[in-house]
């Protein structure tokens, strides 16, 4: 058996810059991988399967590992033959990236155990072809991804920034086709603050929050209570969320918002406290 982590992420900027002609948006990211990992554990097999025992996860074709593991057959000229156990930390549809770190690792992992030996570029080329997200977790250092998401490019200056971090997700999830979609008939909620946030000259905004707030407004109310909160430097929707994060200054502020977020908003909150990348 060989284990593998993968990381979550959070997107610290998100602007969209318009919509491409294959039907995505072309987008402005500024990512960056968070302490919070999935495992994922491979063992050689006749076949490939994968086994997953959190509710709601698919396990067919449908899950960012198996597409992986397709993207590297059709690489690799055969079956890559591996029984593949996730073990999930990373909440699904909450903007965080789970899955497609996932597949990210799948691809890595495949190459290592395999001994195929592919390049980073021709990795890179079968992540791009799984989702937007997935090429920025075969190196997940901070960086700034354009295009639809696929072109990465390290921001190194930002390599020794680090934070502590408390992440509040509800129990619904939010669709990223239809975060995107909802854009044109999106409204600003009064008393809502979209305006771009600054910690450490780093500029921290998601112009997918007027979309998803519009949907979800209950996401702008927790929005404006985080950062009414003592400690707390910035807060934002992740991705097209649904989760939230704050940065804070000291980690017991972040264990504190955390606590506070269940008592005050929502017993039933999903609450993560950790660092936004940790060195």
């Amino acid at each position: 058996m060989t284990t593998y982590s993968a990381p979550a992420k959070i997107n610290l900027s998100l602007r969209v810059m318009g919509k491409r002609e294959d039907g995505y948006h072309n987008v402005d990211l500024l990512m960056a991988k968070l302490d919070l990992e999935d495992r994922l554990d491979f063992h050689n097999s006749r076949t490939t399967t994968l086994l997953c025992d959190t509710p709601g996860i698919p396990l067919d074709e449908n899950n960012l590992v198996i597409k992986a593991v397709r993207e590297f057959e059709k690489a690799y000229g055969r079956k890559a033959k591996q029984r593949i156990t996730l073990t999930k930390n990373v909440p699904f549809g909450a903007g965080l990236g789970g899955g497609s770190a996932d597949a990210a690792v799948t691809l890595c992992a495949l190459n290592e155990i395999i001994g195929t030996n592919y390049s980073d570029e021709e990795l890179h080329a079968m992540a791009a072809a799984i989702g937007s997200d997935v090429p920025f977790f075969l190196n997940p250092v901070i960086s700034r991804c354009t295009g639809r998401g696929e072109i990465v490019t390290p921001e190194p200056e930002l390599a020794g920034w680090s934070s502590p971090i408390v992440l509040i997700k509800p129990q619904f999830a939010v669709s990223t086709p239809s975060a995107y979609r909802g854009l044109n008939g999106a409204h600003r909620m009064k008393g809502v603050n979209y305006g771009a946030q600054t910690v450490d000259g780093i500029k921290i905004v998601n112009e997918l929050e007027r979309s998803v707030f519009t949907k979800f407004p209950v996401l702008g109310l927790w929005k404006m209570w985080m950062l009414s909160q003592e400690g707390v430097r910035a807060a934002l929707m992740s991705g097209s969320g649904s989760t939230l994060f704050a940065l804070t200054e000291t980690p017991e502020q972040a264990r504190a918002l955390a606590a506070a977020a269940k008592e005050e908003l929502d017993s039933t909150l999903w609450t993560y406290c950790g660092t936004v990348n940790p060195q």
